[in-house]
Formats: C-alpha cells, structure tokens, sequence
C-alpha cells in the first residue's frame, strides 16, 4: 500500500513537472514571438543572404494586442555597434516600409525581367544605405504592410503615426538595448516629409522629460519631402522651367490666378481656362520622373504613391490566364512585383508573418487617413534651433514635389548661408547640387532623379549620404 502511495505522488510530481515545462516554454514562446526573429533566407534571392536581416513586432497600446507593429531591421554591414541607426518611414500615406527595404535603400531590389508567374527574383544592392547604418524599416500607419490592430480605422493619422512611431522606436530599443548608444537619425520620403518633423520634436520632448529609454537623437534625413499643404502651387513655376508650358502660359497663368492654383474661383473663369490648357500640356506626363516614358495602361492608371486595396484585386484579375504581361519599363511593373512577392506564403513564412493576421498585403493603403498636419515647416524651426542635424534632398526631375517648393520653404526659415550652392560630384561627373545653412541643414538635388531621388540614383544618393552621415562635405 506504501509503494502504491509512493507511484500515486510520483506520478503526480512529474504531471506537475511537465505542466510547468509547458507553461515555461510556451512563455518563452510567447517572448520569442513578440521580440524579433532572424530571416535566415529571402525566398527568390539566390544563395545565403550577404546581410543580417530580423523582422518582428512590436506591441503598443494599453494592451499588446490593440496594435502590433511590424518591422524589417537590417544590421549594419560595416560595424552595427558603432554605427547610426535609421528609422526609416515610406511615404503614402499608408505605403509599407517595404519600399525602403526593396526600392530605395535597403540592401535587396527586385531584378527587372518579364513576369512568367514565378515568384519574382531578388538581388542584391551594392549602394544599400546598410552598408553604413543599421535600418529599422517600419510598417507605419497602424494597418500599413504588415502591421495590424483591433480597431485599424481609428488608428490612422499624422499625430497618431508621430505617436506610435515614439512609442515603436523607445519600445524597440528597450527590446534592443545594444542600440541605446548608437547615434540616431529619423529619415524618411515622399509625404513622410509631414508627420517625420513632428516625430523628431516628440522624441526630442522626450528625452528633455526623461523618458526612458534616452534616445541618442542627433538628426533626420528627408528624401523628396512633402512639407506644407501649398506646394502644389510651385507646380506652375516648375513646369515652365522644365519647359513642359510656354513662356506665355506661364505668364497667363500668373496674372489670372495670381498665384494660388490650388483654391480657384469657379467664377474666374481666365484662370480656369489657363489650367485647363495646363493640364492638357502635362496629361501624357510621367509627374513622378518627367523623363520617365508615359504608361497609359489601365492598370497603371492609379497614383502610385496611394494605391488602395482594390488596386491589387484589379491586378490580380488582370494577370489571370491567359497570361498578360505588362510593360516592364514602367515603373509600377516593381509594384506589382513586391505585390506577387509579399503575398506569397513561402515570403510569409521567411519574414516570420504571424498566420491570420493580414490577409491581402497591399503596399499601399490609404483609406481613412487623417490628414491632421498640414505643415511642418514649424517643427523644422523648433529643430534647427535645439541643434539637430538635418539633409533634405530633392530629385531635381520630380513634378510632385518639386525642388523649387522644397527651396521656397527653406528660405522661408530665414538661415544664412555658411557654404553657397556649389555642385557636388561623383567619380567627377556633377551628382547635383548643394547648399549648406546654418542650424545644420544641408539642402542638396540629385541630378536626372525623380520621385523618389533614392529610388532612382541609388548610387548617387548612397554617396550622398555616406558623405553626410560622416560629417564630410557633400
């Protein structure tokens, strides 16, 4: 009867035993998943990755499940202990950061070869910004690439993607401490030029307030900004000196609109009727590179920088057997090459996608976005005066934002000027061209590039930005 007694509490301990091991590992489990998981390979890139690449999620909210935010973080290849970390926002709004990571500075691009329904093939970029900086590639607004929440509709805004991008970076580096003492740098593109200023300023507030973790914040970076709701005015002044509308247009245009092209009078009907004829001079147009040929496909139709998510359902149908392949000198043909990649389920697996959480990814989703700043020209002031270091860039062939509108706020801060506009070169060709302000901030264009400068002259912009980053004259 002992020795029955003995089995029965045994047999108890170990149940008991086992139980805990349980709940220890699917703890550990649970961390593991809610930290970041190496990417050991890229489905359609050929070979070991040359690069260190981690994806994962970060939780923010009351409760972690309210709002996940993932993220792509590339480790420095030269020496990530002591070199900056970026945070890197695409444009859109609403544009996955995959962007970045695939198009403009990011270590991998899409190789351009006619589409036959393969998995679209990957290779490497030797002009990655990674070479010299480790880069957080995030998925923000909440609802963007692979991010997901609750209540995605309600999470969508400028100041609520300064917040949560705030909150991302001093959780991550919370999850990440071997980073806290690395010098940081915000940069960002296209429409990310509104909500990245204020973000600076939050994080700037916060480590004046104390919150923990310090951030060693020391600048941003911003490629083809949009900065204020008027820009579209500069549109005109761009276009005649581009020679897209004669002189006399110009000049029409100036006395019946006098100036303001974006809130016309119905009544005035000489300006209405001068736009007219502009919009005719501009319609076969690529506005995002003037130099780019025009695609006049339907599917290629929509704004490339606002895709919505019915744009990959039309996509999908127009690539249904039998079998349409589209123009691959356009430039959207890599948007729907990142489409067919990212939302394959080998992609999903390497990228550690949590199942049943995104279903259709769409690299750019704008429904229901609060456009809730309609300048950031003020947080640029309040910046330069606390001292930080900024490079705005410009493609001097883009129509959307143009360099003109880019200049004309600039000015607008009222900064001398410590070193006057001068080229700057690559292997002794002129790259484009730069203006050094005080308060730190180094305007520079880059020659023949459109929207966005990084996109289309990788190599110059790489140069550009590993000469500034150091500290070293453009």
């Amino acid at each position: 009867m002992k020795m029955a007694s003995n089995s029965k509490k045994w047999s108890y301990f170990f149940q008991l035993l086992l139980l805990s091991l349980a709940l220890f590992l699917q703890i550990v489990s649970h961390k593991i998943e809610a930290g970041s998981s190496k990417v050991e390979y890229l489905p359609g890139f050929d070979g070991p990755l040359p690069f260190q690449l981690e994806t994962g999620y970060v939780g923010l909210g009351d409760s972690e499940d309210d709002m996940q935010v993932f993220y792509y973080f590339v480790k420095s290849e030269n020496d990530p202990k002591n070199d900056p970390l970026l945070l890197w926002l695409t444009g859109g709004p609403g544009c996955s950061s995959i962007s970045g990571f695939v198009f403009q500075i990011g270590p991998v691009q899409f190789k351009v070869e006619e589409f036959d329904g393969s998995l679209p093939k990957l290779i490497y970029r030797a002009s990655s910004w990674t070479k010299v900086a480790n880069v957080i590639f995030v998925d923000l607004p909440m609802g963007t690439g692979f991010s997901y929440a609750k209540d995605v509709l309600s999470q969508r805004s400028d100041w609520k993607l300064v917040h949560h991008a705030h909150q991302f970076i001093r959780k991550w580096l919370t999850e990440n401490p071997e980073y806290i003492s690395n010098e940081f740098y915000m940069a960002a593109d296209s429409y990310s030029g509104i909500p990245a200023p204020p973000l600076v300023q939050e994080i700037a507030n916060g480590n004046e307030k104390g919150l923990q973790p310090h951030i060693n914040l020391q600048g941003y970076i911003l490629g083809n900004p949009v900065t204020t709701s008027e820009e579209g005015n500069d549109h005109i002044q761009y276009a005649h000196g581009m020679a897209l509308i004669s002189d006399e247009l110009y000049l029409s245009l100036k006395r019946n609109c006098k100036g303001d092209y974006l809130n016309i009078n119905p009544e005035n009907t000489l300006c209405l009727s001068d736009m007219e004829y502009y919009n005719k001079c501009l319609e076969k147009i690529d506005l995002y590179f003037i130099l780019n040929p025009y695609c006049n496909d339907d599917w290629l139709k929509q704004d490339q920088g606002m895709q919505t998510r019915s744009l990959a359902r039309k996509l999908e149908a127009r690539f249904e057997t039998p079998l349409i392949v589209p123009d691959i000198g356009c430039e959207n043909f890599l948007f729907f090459l990142v489409t067919q990649w990212a939302n394959h389920r080998s992609v999903r697996k390497a990228l550690h996608i949590r199942e049943g959480t995104i279903g259709e990814w769409v690299r750019c989703y704008k429904d229901d976005y609060e456009f809730s700043i309609g300048n950031s020209v003020p947080f640029h002031a309040n910046l330069s005066a606390k001292g930080y270091r900024s490079l705005i860039f410009s493609g001097d062939h883009d129509a959307v934002v143009p360099f003109f509108s880019t200049q004309a706020w600039i000015r607008s801060l009222n900064y001398s000027i410590v070193d006057d506009w001068r080229p700057w070169y690559l292997n002794d060709q002129v790259a484009g061209y730069t203006r050094t302000y005080s308060n730190k901030m180094t305007f520079a264009t880059v020659k023949g590039a459109g929207h966005t400068a990084a996109e289309l002259k990788p190599n110059e912009s790489y140069v550009m930005f590993t000469r500034w980053i150091s500290n070293r004259p453009l």
